[in-house]
């Protein structure tokens, strides 16, 4: 499959996220940065530039399932960059509203820069220009991790992509020992 985009492209700075400071703010927030803005289950989520790879087209896509994979992994996407692991961002996302339709009409996957894995959305907004002060940031991170802040103006959440992976890397590897 062709990436739509590459979004690692438009970003001139391509550093590993180091940890949150202590205000809740990820290092790349110091300064304004760019985001994507894309639609998972009528829920639109903001995701910094310097995070991400490629947007891949889903539409008309099979994805290869593998056998003994948790709920949350939909199949891999074949891809330029080797085969991508896409996920169901709701069921990552929004667990306790989660509901099967939320399957129905998945449209991209966002590579995520570093990881072998890509997130599935229904729609792909726009890039804009952040200021970190537009930002309510979340200082304690308990419940969501993944919930860096809220966007004020778009009234959309900020995901912290670096926590997300951390989230998924240990959801994987209580997967492989339950089934062991």
């Amino acid at each position: 499959v062709e990436p739509v985009a590459e979004l690692s492209t438009l970003v001139t700075q391509r550093t590993p996220t180091p940890p949150p400071t202590s205000d809740g703010r990820p290092a790349w927030a110091a300064e304004p940065f760019e985001c994507l803005l894309f639609d998972v289950a009528g829920l639109t989520l903001a995701v910094p530039l310097v995070c991400l790879g490629s947007i891949y087209p889903l539409a008309g896509q099979e994805l290869t399932p593998l056998f003994g994979q948790p709920d949350w992994f939909l199949g891999i996407l074949p891809s330029q960059a080797g085969n991508l692991k896409v996920l169901d961002t709701a069921r990552w996302i929004m667990p306790d509203r989660y509901r099967d339709d939320f399957r129905q009409g998945l449209q991209y996957v966002i590579s995520v820069q570093g990881y072998e894995w890509g997130l599935a959305v229904h729609q792909v907004s726009r890039s804009l220009r952040l200021d970190p002060n537009e930002i309510k940031w979340r200082s304690q991170r308990g419940q969501r991790p993944w919930l860096a802040g809220t966007v004020i103006e778009h009234m959309c959440a900020l995901l912290d992509v670096a926590e997300l992976a951390e989230l998924i890397a240990s959801g994987a590897v209580k997967q492989l020992n339950r089934s062991k």
